[in-house]
């Protein structure tokens, strides 16, 4: 499998800012979220590695034009996009390695981070909670806690977890509403507004999403989304090609923060690639919903591409 090298492409950024960009060694501390002496050092490898050579390899400056695209095109704080991998099957794999290094370096022992449900979250909640040195404290934004559950038996997984103590979707709008006033499920839902920043996958819909493939959303309700408009979800919330919610029965039993609330938050990392994705990480891309994007090389070019939908 191909893995990518966060460290080299955070080099290359810190790189393209100062050199191309003309931005100062304390605009890209401010920027990227790290020292000013961080920067210093990583503008010294910069050099010694041969990424500058008074020019950035092609490669490289190919990825960062794409992030400078796409941070442009949806009013995006950051960027970070990695190379796709020869094999489509290892992407999810890929980004959320790269996720969990970007964040590991915005964090300290005393962090608390949100989490949505999904595969690709999931993975960087594993990769962040075994690798990283210190106790990190995740908090789930939204119901469904036996998805987070596994990886948190092994004796590896080194992180405290509040999760909110009820299923995703509920069967009637009734219990779900008497499930959102209980106490354990408010107390929950109190943390999320001071967490340091919160993590979220985007939902596309295919049949190989996770939402369907774990039995939590029938075929038939999974086709009237579809019907009605949606072209993916956001924390279990179905959206359209605006990043507006599709109107449904769904809606009201999902057990989940809302898409205000996450507008409110600060410090959003949205994860998420592939061509079956693209239509859904628009639409969350236009509700403007993130704050920092994460993706590969391929799924970028979709993105800046109107052309490309899929």
């Amino acid at each position: 499998m191909e893995i990518y090298d966060y460290e080299e492409s955070l080099i290359a950024k810190t790189a393209w800012y100062y050199y191309s960009e003309n931005l100062t060694q304390q605009n890209i501390s401010e920027l990227l979220g790290i020292s000013r002496m961080r920067v210093i050092k990583l503008l010294e490898k910069a050099k010694s590695t041969g990424i500058i050579q008074f020019r950035i390899r092609s490669n490289v400056d190919k990825r960062m034009q794409l992030e400078q695209n796409l941070i442009r095109k949806f009013a995006l704080k950051d960027c970070f996009i990695v190379p796709s991998p020869m094999n489509a099957q290892d992407t999810n794999e890929n980004v959320a390695r790269a996720a969990a290094m970007y964040i590991s370096n915005r964090i300290n022992a005393d962090c608390f981070i949100n989490i949505g449900y999904g595969d690709t979250t999931g993975r960087i909640l594993n990769h962040l909670a075994i690798n990283t040195e210190y106790t990190l404290s995740f908090v789930s934004l939204t119901g469904g806690v036996s998805y987070y559950l596994p990886n948190a038996r092994s004796s590896t997984f080194n992180s405290k977890l509040y999760l909110m103590p009820s299923p995703l979707i509920i069967s009637t709008k009734e219990m779900a509403n008497a499930i959102k006033a209980e106490k354990s499920v408010k107390e929950v839902e109190q943390l999320i507004p001071s967490s340091h920043l919160s993590v979220v996958g985007i939902g596309a819909m295919d049949q190989r999403a996770t939402i369907l493939q774990s039995g939590i959303l029938s075929q038939n309700e999974f086709l009237i989304l579809e019907n009605n408009g949606a072209v993916g979800d956001l924390l279990s919330h179905f959206i359209d090609q605006n990043g507006e919610i599709v109107n449904s029965s769904l809606e009201e039993r999902t057990v989940s923060t809302t898409l205000d609330a996450i507008r409110k938050l600060e410090n959003v990392i949205g994860v998420a690639a592939g061509e079956k994705k693209v239509k859904a990480i628009r639409s969350v891309l236009n509700g403007h919903f993130l704050d920092v994007f994460i993706t590969d090389e391929e799924t970028a070019s979709y993105l800046v591409n109107e052309d490309n939908e899929n």
